[in-house]
């Protein structure tokens, strides 16, 4: 809410929280303010108030008005290049070839604004309120792992610390890690030796880390849709041609993989076969049978991201465990359970692409941090970890029915049948016009566009469970969502 204070007006107080959403890309390039009327209203201000703030923006060049259509933020980035390669942003986003497959192209610039926008509102620091966007369990739960800064003291008592953190650490990542890793992995099925998995600064480096080192710009690369945006984004970043495959509750839609396979050659596909994000759904066995049938028949790799084996079921299917680390590469990390800041990731590849992966690390990293990865293989050695995901997933299960009681109670449905950390939700309204009034309630969504390769308006949204337990949170969806409904 908006109050007059002596030094600050409504109108500066209402043209910096537009400024500061328009320069930390929480309203993407391109977006449409609301009109005069309809922020007045929901403000709680005069019209005059509105067309003041207004001004302000557009005398410092972040908005533009269009005549008889509104105020619209500006692509900063793109008023400074050339305009013939504006224009070649502006070129379609998809072709359709002879066998009538969809072959997508690199994604607009655009998309970067949009992939980043839930990342920057991860930090954005603008409300104390649980936000039903975001991508980890809540501070307070993780607060409960008090094993973990006693392991660090620890790695770092006396002459340890010398020989950790007074050196590079080994190029691969700490050899106890490593050893620790390849037992976890043997219990989920999967065969790697210590030598086949390698560390990386969390899972999300591990994942750069295969897609620089397998592709070349240009490259088509199948990925799950809805798929966590940041993949798209990324990969786009890179250059690489985005084939996007449609997820079902079994697994990818083999008809859609088949004909990119037949058509486009792609030479990777990224899947989250387990608690898919943001679905919640889990591979079936007969359906990751068919995906590794057609990586074998038309030679392509496949990338799986567990981040989320910590909350999964116990016997979920995993390709890499059906393939035995043949075409797939497996890549974990513990921000989802333990430690977000302390970025310990891994992956494990066959034996054959080590090398090439390991050349691609020490390009961009050199090596990782060995004392944070010393004190990570403390606490799961002696059971730390497992006793604390243990009490995780109790406790996420208990905020997840109070959670889809609520979003069911406040007339929302599930497209998907909720699962682990994410619920993805039907809200019956645009989820993008929904975001950004919530953003004045001080609750940031994940709306379903974020997690497309081609952003278009979706009733969908991500939520996450154990931050959308409470009533209050709910009870102001439903005012705004049904203001909207009242356009």
């Amino acid at each position: 809410m908006l109050i007059r204070t002596p030094h600050r007006t409504l109108t500066d107080q209402l043209a910096e929280r537009f400024a500061e959403r328009i320069r930390s890309r929480l309203l993407p390039a391109g977006s449409r303010l609301p009109s005069v009327r309809d922020c007045a209203r929901q403000q709680g201000v005069s019209p005059h108030t509105v067309v003041a703030a207004y001004d302000q923006l557009l005398a410092q060049g972040l908005v533009e008005a269009r005549r008889q259509r509104g105020f619209y933020v500006r692509d900063l980035a793109q008023n400074s290049l050339p305009g013939q390669y504006q224009q070649a942003l502006a070129a379609p986003k998809t072709i359709v070839s002879e066998e009538g497959a969809a072959a997508p192209l690199p994604l607009p610039r655009g998309a970067h604004t949009h992939a980043t926008a839930l990342i920057r509102g991860m930090f954005h620091q603008g409300s104390g309120k649980p936000q039903p966007g975001a991508g980890v369990l809540p501070q307070q739960w993780l607060e409960e792992a008090r094993f973990m800064p006693a392991a660090l003291r620890k790695i770092t008592a006396g002459r340890a610390l010398a020989s950790g953190a007074l050196n590079y650490g080994e190029p691969m990542g700490d050899a106890g890690l490593r050893q620790v890793l390849a037992r976890r992995l043997a219990d989920l099925n999967v065969p790697a030796r210590p030598a086949q998995i390698m560390t990386t600064v969390g899972a999300t480096q591990a994942l750069d880390i295969v897609s620089r080192t397998l592709l070349k710009a240009g490259d088509p690369v199948m990925v799950e849709e809805p798929g966590w945006s940041v993949e798209f984004a990324r990969l786009d970043a890179l250059g690489m041609r985005v084939l996007p495959v449609p997820r079902r509750a079994d697994g990818p839609d083999l008809e859609v993989m088949a004909r990119y396979c037949a058509v486009h050659a792609p030479r990777l596909y990224v899947s989250v076969s387990v608690l898919h994000n943001p679905t919640g759904h889990c591979l079936t066995p007969g359906h990751a049978h068919q995906v590794l049938q057609l990586a074998g028949q038309y030679g392509f790799h496949i990338v799986e991201d567990d981040t989320y084996s910590h909350i999964a079921p116990a016997h979920a299917t995993r390709l890499s465990a059906l393939d035995g680390l043949r075409r797939t590469i497996y890549v974990g990390g513990f921000a989802k359970i333990l430690a977000p800041s302390w970025r310990v990731g891994y992956l494990a590849a066959p034996a054959e692409l080590c090398e090439r992966l390991l050349d691609t690390k020490l390009l961009s990293t050199l090596t990782t941090p060995s004392v944070l990865e010393q004190a990570m293989a403390l606490c799961i050695d002696q059971g730390q970890l497992r006793r604390h995901a243990e009490r995780m997933r109790l406790r996420l299960a208990q905020a997840r029915a109070r959670s889809v009681q609520l979003a069911l109670e406040a007339g929302c449905r599930f497209a998907a049948e909720p699962a682990g950390l994410f619920g993805w939700v039907d809200t019956g309204v645009d989820t993008d016009v929904l975001a950004q009034r919530m953003l004045d309630e001080g609750y940031l969504l994940a709306p379903g566009a974020l997690f497309h390769a081609e952003r278009k308006p979706s009733t969908l949204m991500r939520i996450n469970f154990a931050t959308t337990q409470e009533a209050a949170f709910w009870q102001v969806f439903q005012c705004v969502r049904a203001e909207l409904q009242r356009r």
